[in-house]
């Protein structure tokens, strides 16, 4: 199976109209931390992790692996986007050998509702798509979580099931890579 593992990374930096999606550094570490223990940004993630927990175990420079963007706004880490390869324990696929890579992103919540979810998520799609080029694309996210079903619809995502997972409703959904044109 082609896939991230396979491509060069880190990529160059993506600059996008407001943003910019980069590797992440060590400056970047307490806002890894504030993502991982913020109950608002955990709230369809599984909860919050216990802040001293996490000063413990979060590396120098989390996040450091291929997939992971840091979005920095104006050199400052205002969340992450990843694009890894789904779990071929769960549910939910639409490959026969499974392992699609799954569009997942967080972000503080100050900058929630400013269309940075929108700007980064598709420039990383972009990213991919030249990377590994037909390759599909999932995402799965809660049904109670109304901003991330806005943004899947916004990014192209089609519904291809439901099922439940985590003690709740999951929509589940594929964005066919479109192969750049030259």
């Amino acid at each position: 199976m082609s896939g991230l593992e396979h491509v060069a990374w880190p990529p160059a930096p993506i600059k996008t109209e407001r943003l910019v999606l980069r590797e992440s550094e060590a400056r970047d570490r307490a806002a890894f931390i504030e993502l991982f223990a913020s109950p608002e940004v955990r709230t369809f993630l599984g909860g919050p992790r216990p802040r001293d927990e996490l000063e413990r175990a979060v590396p120098e420079v989390p996040g450091r692996r291929p997939g992971v963007f840091v979005i920095d706004l104006d050199g400052a880490m205002i969340g992450t986007v990843s694009l890894d390869r789904r779990d071929v324990e769960r549910p939910g696929h639409v490959r026969p050998d499974a392992g699609e890579a799954e569009l997942g992103y967080t972000f503080l919540p100050g900058a929630w509702g400013r269309g940075y979810a929108a700007e980064a998520c598709a420039a990383a799609l972009g990213w991919f798509a030249d990377a590994l080029p037909g390759e599909p694309v999932v995402l799965c996210t809660q049904t109670a979580n109304d901003r991330s079903m806005r943004l899947a619809a916004k990014l192209g995502f089609a519904e291809v099931e439901r099922f439940e997972e985590y003690g709740a409703e999951q929509w589940f959904g594929v964005r066919s890579s479109v192969t750049p044109s030259g």
